[in-house]
């Protein structure tokens, strides 16, 4: 019977770990669509991003009550995995509580925390559920996430507390066969657990028997969750958990808010200026595109973040177009993308490569009403907890707007012409600027 589940456990991990693989590597050949972008500099920078946002979550902290609830979770997630680890091996080598055997001492103190910790996961899932279905705080009942990405947030809630509670009924169901003695159960004695003790009661009138298939099939249920689990992050907004790692590494270091002027453009007002500096018809280089139309013109940092985007809201709730009621939603900029994105990289599996499919980022997902609404302000970039510009996708698709399609308001394109005429935004010719210094 050993041999036969540990057989079909292998298969199990084996098709799971496949799975996950293989969406990952479509995952990541995705986001290298995106233009070339070099984050190699300033390291000593990007590790102290990595610990602090990343590890550290310093951002959530700003809410210090929302963040210690995060943080539960986090470290469930981090920790508890440990648990996992001997789950997997007890699964592949055929054993029971492999690791009790080195120190049944330390190995109780090291589940007791887990469960402790498993306790705490589950209190704040409850409290996250309230939160949204029930208070329903604004930045949750957003139309944003009308739809799928509701129920996505309610479902990965949902299995965390079923996990949790799996992990704590395989506990308390295994302590108490090690009580009666049971065998197969009682070669290492881990002691009782705090938590898992007080479910015992509930699990008295069982056979032994009738324990021992309690006990598998807790085991089995929450190894397959995981395995699940594992295989729906990718789908899912909670693919966070893993990005949020690389994006922190890879934030932009600029000053918040500093526009990246393109060479292009600094060396078509330099020829204005000083025409002898241009170089002969025929001899320039091959124009290059302004700005960013498609998935394909932004860079793989765009696209990082896209994937990285855990859809708080946070960055909606903070932008100041999104609270006067324009259409501009730094969130569902963000969502858009990487659902454009899914939709190129669906395009490439079906086709081997990708085949225009008569649409694109702009437009198609993110109109124009939502791009001229911003005031790049920057308060969506300084809420993100893990390091992510919608801004920079806003300025990129208004330059191609601007640039290559000579589309902007009129209140725009009059500013433009002063500019380029009279070198101000003012329609006031140059000799005239210092005249109003006379009346003084």
């Amino acid at each position: 019977m050993h041999l036969v589940q540990q057989i079909a456990f292998v298969l199990l991990a084996g098709i799971s770990i496949q799975l996950f693989v293989r969406k990952t590597g479509e995952i990541r050949r995705n986001i290298l669509l995106g233009n070339d972008e070099d984050f190699s500099d300033r390291k000593p920078e990007r590790w102290r991003n990595l610990v602090l946002l990343a590890f550290g979550q310093k951002k959530m902290f700003r809410n210090p009550l929302v963040a210690i609830m995060h943080f539960v979770i986090y470290a469930g997630f981090i920790i508890i995995n440990l648990e996992v680890l001997e789950i997997f091996l007890d699964g592949v080598l055929g054993t029971h509580r492999l690791f009790a055997r080195f120190s049944p001492k330390y190995y109780a103190y090291l589940i007791n925390a887990f469960e402790l910790l498993a306790v705490g996961v589950i209190a704040v899932c409850v409290i996250f559920l309230l939160r949204r279905n029930v208070i329903r705080l604004k930045r949750f009942i957003s139309k944003d996430l009308n739809g799928w990405p509701r129920s996505d947030a309610n479902l990965i809630l949902v299995t965390e507390i079923i996990l949790m509670s799996l992990f704590l009924l395989m506990n308390a169901s295994d302590t108490l066969l090690q009580k009666r003695f049971y065998p197969g159960f009682q070669e290492h004695l881990t002691g009782n657990f705090i938590v898992s003790g007080l479910l015992q009661p509930l699990l008295n009138g069982m056979s032994s028997g009738t324990l021992v298939i309690f006990e598998r099939v807790a085991w089995w249920l929450h190894i397959m969750g995981i395995f699940a689990f594992l295989n729906y992050l990718p789908w899912s907004k909670h693919l966070h958990i893993l990005l949020a790692f690389p994006n922190a590494y890879f934030a932009r270091l600029d000053a918040h808010g500093k526009m990246n002027n393109m060479p292009e453009i600094q060396r078509e007002v330099l020829y204005a200026m000083q025409p002898e500096m241009a170089p002969a018809a025929g001899t320039e280089d091959a124009p290059k595109k302004f700005g960013a139309r498609d998935v394909f013109d932004l860079s793989w940092k765009n696209l990082l973040d896209a994937y990285s985007c855990t859809e708080c809201g946070r960055c909606s709730a903070a932008c100041p177009a999104n609270q006067t009621g324009k259409l501009l939603s730094p969130r569902k900029i963000m969502m858009d993308t990487r659902d454009r994105l899914e939709a190129v990289g669906r395009n490439i599996n079906v086709n081997g490569q990708f085949k225009d499919d008569g649409k694109s980022l702009l437009r198609d997902h993110i109109s124009e009403e939502e791009l001229r609404a911003c005031t790049t302000c920057n308060a969506c970039v300084e809420e993100c907890p893990v390091s992510i510009s919608p801004l920079d996708i806003i300025l990129q698709m208004r330059r191609y707007m601007v640039m290559e399609e000579s589309n902007a308001p009129q209140e725009w394109t009059m500013m433009f012409g002063n500019v380029e005429n009279n070198f101000a935004p003012w329609k006031f010719a140059p000799d005239d600027r210092a005249k109003w210094t006379q009346e003084i």
